[in-house]
C-alpha cells in the first residue's frame, strides 16, 4: 500500500469507533477522498492514478471491517479463525503493556478478503550493483517497492522495468501497516498461518507504529523482523497458559534462531557480491557475468551447510525463487544484521522493551540507524 509498509511472505473488549456507524462511514469515505486528492496533487514523482487506485483499495478494506469481539461471538465463524483472533488481541495487549508500543485502534477489527492475496509487490534493482530502484511517495518518502491490488497492473509495471534493464521481483503479500494513519484491521490473509506466525505478524506490523525512520526501509523492516520474532518468543514463553516448555514457545524460539542463521547467510552473500560490484576495474558485462558464479556458490552452500541447520523454517520461498539482485535485496531488507539485534537484546539482559526504547531514542542521532547496533552479533 502506498501509505505503509509491506510485510514479506505470514480477546477482549474493543472501544466503539465512530467509523463503524453509518454516519462515521460516510465521513471516513469523505475524509479518505480528500486525503487521496491531496496525495495525488502532491505526488510529483509518482503516478496520481496509482495513488488513487491504492487509496480506493484501502477504502474497500476499511469499509469491510468488523469488530473482532463481534466475530469472536459469531458461532458461524470457524473455531480456528476465532482462536487466532483471540491471539491477535493478546498480542496487542502484550505490545502495549510489555513493549510500550502505542497500538491505538490497530487490529481491533477484522476484514474478510475475497482472495488469498492481499496485494502484489513489485521491486527492481540494478543488475551490476545491490542498489534498488526507488519510488517517492508522500508521508513515507522513498520506497524500494510498489504495492498493487491488481495483478495486471503489477505485471505491467514488472514488464516495463525489465524492458528498462532492471532485475525485478513480483511477490504477494498478506499484510501491511499504514503506520497509524488508519485503523489497520486484521486481514483474513494474515490468519492462514499458525498461531506463532499470527502473533509474529501482529508484532511486526505494530513495531512500524513505534519506530519508522523515513527513507530507511532496510532498517525499518529488519527492526520489525527482530521485534516480531523476538517478541513472539517472549510472548509464548511468558504468557498465562504458556511457558518455556510449551510447543509454541519452543517453536517461536526455534524460528528466531533460524532467522538469525538465514541472516548470516544473506549478509555473507551480500558481502561477496559487493566485492564484485565495487570493483571499478570491471565493466558492466563482467560484473553481471561474475555475479552468476557468486549466486551458484551461495546456493550450493545454502543447500549443503545452511539448510540442514534449520530447526523450524525451510526458507523454501528463497530457494525456489530465481536469484537476482531484486530478489536478494528483498531478503536483505528483512534479514539484515538480525544477530546484531539479538546481541543488543542479550546485552540488555533480554529486556525487549528497553531495547525498543533505546533504539527509538537514538534513531534521530545517527545518519544510518544500523549504527546503533553492535557489530559483533555473529
Amino acid at each position: 500500500m502506498v501509505l505503509g509498509s509491506m510485510t514479506t511472505e505470514t480477546p477482549g473488549g474493543a472501544s466503539s469507533s465512530p467509523e463503524n456507524k453509518p454516519l462515521g462511514r460516510r465521513l471516513l469515505r469523505a475524509g479518505l477522498a480528500i486525503a487521496l486528492l491531496a496525495l495525488a496533487a502532491s505526488c510529483s514523482a509518482c503516478s496520481p492514478i496509482y495513488v488513487i487506485k491504492a487509496g480506493i483499495a484501502e477504502m474497500q478494506i476499511l469499509r469491510a471491517r468488523q469488530d473482532i469481539p463481534e466475530v469472536l461471538n459469531d458461532t458461524t465463524v470457524d473455531a480456528a479463525t476465532r482462536g487466532k483472533l483471540s491471539f491477535v488481541f493478546e498480542a496487542r495487549r502484550f505490545a502495549a503493556n510489555e513493549l510500550g508500543i502505542d497500538v491505538g485502534d490497530a487490529y481491533t477489527m477484522f476484514t474478510q478478503l475475497d482472495s488469498d492475496t492481499l496485494a502484489l509487490v513489485v521491486s527492481a534493482a540494478h543488475k551490476d550493483r545491490l542498489v534498488p530502484k526507488t519510488w517517492w511517495f508522500p508521508i513515507v518518502g522513498r520506497m524500494p517497492y510498489k504495492g498493487f491490488f491488481s495483478l495486471e497492473d503489477a505485471q505491467k509495471q514488472q514488464a516495463d522495468l525489465e524492458e528498462e534493464g532492471y532485475d525485478t521481483y513480483l511477490r504477494p503479500t498478506a499484510a501491511f501497516s499504514t503506520l497509524g494513519w488508519f485503523n489497520d484491521p486484521i486481514l483474513s490473509t494474515m490468519l492462514r498461518a499458525d498461531d506463532v506466525e499470527v502473533v509474529e505478524t501482529v508484532l511486526h506490523e505494530l513495531s512500524h507504529r513505534y519506530l519508522f525512520v523515513s527513507g530507511r526501509v532496510g532498517f525499518n523492516e529488519s527492526f520489525a523482523t527482530f521485534v516480531g520474532r523476538a517478541g513472539a518468543a517472549q510472548f509464548f514463553c511468558t504468557r498465562d497458559g504458556g511457558g518455556p516448555d510449551t510447543l509454541k514457545c519452543l517453536r517461536a524460539q526455534a524460528r528466531w534462531r533460524d532467522y538469525q542463521r538465514f541472516s548470516v547467510f544473506i549478509d555473507e552473500m551480500m558481502e561477496e557480491l559487493n566485492a564484485v560490484y565495487d570493483d571499478t576495474e570491471l565493466p558492466y558485462e563482467e560484473k553481471v557475468s561474475r555475479r552468476g558464479g557468486v549466486f551458484e556458490r551461495s546456493l550450493a552452500r545454502f543447500d549443503a551447510d545452511v539448510a540442514p541447520t534449520f530447526e523450524s523454517v525451510t526458507f523454501s520461498g528463497f530457494r525456489n525463487t530465481p536469484l537476482n539482485n531484486a530478489t536478494l535485496l528483498t531478503r536483505i531488507r528483512y534479514y539484515h544484521r538480525l544477530p546484531d539485534f539479538a546481541a543488543l537484546l542479550d546485552a540488555r539482559g533480554g529486556d525487549l522493551a528497553a531495547v525498543l526504547a533505546e533504539l527509538k531514542s537514538n534513531a534521530g542521532t545517527v545518519e544510518d540507524p544500523f549504527e546503533m547496533l553492535p557489530s559483533d552479533g555473529r
